[in-house]
């Protein structure tokens, strides 16, 4: 069922167009991806579809009874309001609610995202916490449309999986905004692109939206060959001479105006940078036994001396102190004790995940009132790169600022294109140590892509804090993660660190029931726990064997692994042979989507038979 239509809707901001008689539709459960460069329009396409801003034309269309709540990017909650207050936010959906059940559910979901103290006022909360609170607020309404902008903004990895597994089981409505690409991949059924005033939709999950669009771009691409080549014959034929005497003669020279004032398909610009940093000397950046306290510890006695071309990564939960390190690293703070010391040649360049309205505060003021181009001008005029020279007004071009907006006040840029516009001025700088902190909040996907690319090229050192899974898993090869009173140092990208942990976490569950009587030191409790673990897996091994549905999934399993793989190569190949018929391409490709579903969960499930067939086998020899 429909609930939801924007039907040929236009707005414009500021002699901008964002929409241009864009439609969009929305279906009862369903889970919406919106992606688009920043500037595109998404928030204000969020707004319209909450209410909260209309359309200069266009219609939108609820179906009856339909309530929509909508998480914005900056919550804002009552004045003086408690936690639990704030979570509980009275509102006409909760009206005939037991408002007791309503406080019991609200501290449970906060208790699940890692907060206790309910009566403290919301406005003394950190950023990240105020969003696990508006989350909560949000998640508690009976909407049957859940709108979500930039849910994952300023929440660390475990909120982050939380609010995924949560939205996963979530039967109403979702349209959502986020850059978070496995986030998309593991929550939305459904990609919409906003895309030079238009609308596009896609079936599938991020990964698929990028095969499907790459077939429409193709298809554009093509159609627009075609009609180039139409052109070329039909200006031959006008120059000619020919006449207009007849009136398939005037209908040839109507086509030919037709075609020559259709527009070609546009396509988004690129961050093509290459890479800038300066020399480094030997000595790059060291910290000493430094540490860092304000309310309580952050951390204390940490020592470590950056290499040059190190990818690090700073992980853990929000006010773990993964900020504050950056600050010591770019000597904005002073530790506690021990010493940081900086090489002569280093050059430190320093992306705040926060805009800094403090000329004083060590990060480039951003005024308002300032032109785009006068911002980057006050950094650098001209920037060498391997390319040779490059003005200030090329940079900001290749960055996604057409000369027309390099003009404008800084002011009517949109929240994300301010994000941009401040990671260029940080490039400009030519640094050769990069410190990025949360690079992720509020910059587009397209913006990452590029910004990930350049960083492969970079020939100086990069520290990230992130809480961005993929960023993190494309960027680093070393992490510290801030875990419970220590930082811990891993060689390896996010994906691993936390497979790490979870089988950590299983060893541990693993070990609890066994009770071993320590007599001695740590050697006899380790050798015990051994012994008591051998006993048991002889135990299990006596019972090991195929159950008869096993053993049939066992003698046929590989059959049908062949039998899915043959199906996706024929899927391939239709559509290489049907790249011109998007509706056909748009079946094919949800063909071989359940095919390589399919695929993979029977590939896990021979993995499992697998390992079980060693394991009776073992036995079977060793008994």
């Amino acid at each position: 069922m429909n609930i939801l239509t924007l039907e040929n809707i236009e707005k414009n901001y500021s002699q901008r167009k964002l929409f241009d008689k864009a439609s969009f539709y929305l279906q009862e459960g369903e889970k919406v991806g919106i992606i688009g460069i920043n500037g595109t329009g998404k928030s204000t396409l969020l707004r319209m579809m909450a209410g909260e801003e209309e359309p200069d034309q266009g219609r939108i269309v609820f179906a009856n009874h339909v309530v929509v709540r909508m998480l914005s990017q900056q919550p804002v909650f009552p004045s003086g309001a408690t936690v639990l207050e704030a979570a509980v936010d009275a509102q006409e959906t909760h009206e005939q609610k037991d408002v007791y059940a309503l406080e019991a559910s609200a501290k449970q979901m906060l208790q699940e995202l890692g907060i206790t103290d309910f009566d403290v006022p919301v406005e003394t909360l950190s950023g990240g916490l105020k969003k696990r609170v508006a989350i909560v607020a949000t998640l508690l309404s009976e909407a049957d449309i859940l709108i979500m902008d930039e849910p994952t903004n300023h929440l660390d990895s475990r909120t982050s999986d939380w609010l995924e597994n949560y939205l996963k089981r979530y039967k109403g409505a979702l349209v959502l905004v986020t850059h978070d690409r496995y986030f998309l991949d593991s929550v939305v059924n459904r990609i919409v692109e906003i895309d030079k005033g238009q609308i596009y939709s896609y079936d599938a999950n991020y990964a698929g939206f990028l095969e499907l669009k790459a077939a429409r771009e193709d298809i554009e691409d093509a159609g627009e060959r075609k009609r180039q080549s139409i052109l070329r014959v039909e200006l031959e034929w006008v120059k000619r001479g020919a006449r207009a005497r007849t009136t398939k003669q005037k209908a040839r020279l109507e086509r030919y105006e037709e075609l020559k004032e259709r527009k070609a398909p546009v396509r988004d610009g690129s961050v093509e940078l290459s890479s800038i940093s300066s020399r480094m000397g030997r000595t790059t950046v060291e910290l000493h036994h430094v540490s860092k306290a304000y309310e309580r510890q952050l951390f204390s006695d940490f020592s470590y001396i950056f290499l040059k071309g190190d990818r690090i990564g700073f992980i853990g939960q929000n006010g773990c102190g993964k900020t504050t390190m950056m600050k010591l690293i770019a000597g904005m703070l002073k530790p506690d004790q021990g010493e940081v010391v900086v090489g002569q040649t280093v050059k430190i360049g320093y992306y705040s995940q926060e805009w800094e309205n403090d000329p004083a505060a060590g990060i480039a003021y951003m005024n308002p009132k300032s032109r785009v181009i006068d911002y980057i001008r006050d950094t650098a005029e001209y920037v060498r790169t391997k390319d040779g020279l490059v003005s200030a007004s090329s940079m900001l071009e290749k960055f996604l600022f057409p000369p027309q907006e390099q003009y404008a006040c800084i002011e009517k840029l949109s929240g994300g294109e301010k994000k941009r516009l401040n990671l260029l001025r940080v490039l400009m700088e030519a640094p050769n140590v990069l410190i990025l902190d949360e690079p992720t909040n509020d910059l587009d996907i397209q913006t990452l892509t590029i910004l990930e690319d350049y960083l492969d090229s970079f020939e100086g050192i990069v520290i990230v804090v992130s809480h961005d899974r993929y960023f993190l898993d494309r960027v680093t090869k070393r992490l510290f993660a801030f875990e419970e009173n220590r930082i811990r140092q891993f060689e390896g990208n996010y994906s691993e660190y936390a497979l790490v942990r979870e089988m950590e976490k299983v060893e541990s569950d693993t070990e609890k029931p066994v009770s071993v009587h320590v007599t001695t030191g740590s050697e006899t409790s380790s050798a015990s726990r051994a012994q008591e673990r051998m006993r048991q897996g002889r135990e299990h091994a006596k019972k090991v064997k195929f159950t008869y549905k096993e053993q049939q999934e066992w003698d046929t399993i590989e059959q049908v692994i062949a039998d899915l793989e043959e199906k996706i190569s024929q899927c391939e190949q239709q559509m290489s042979a049907n790249a011109n018929d998007f509706v056909k391409l748009n079946e094919i490709m949800a063909q071989k989507e359940e095919a390589e579903a399919e695929l993979e969960e029977r590939m896990d499930r021979w993995m499992y038979l697998q390992e079980k067939y060693e394991e009776i086998q073992s036995f079977s020899q060793n008994a």
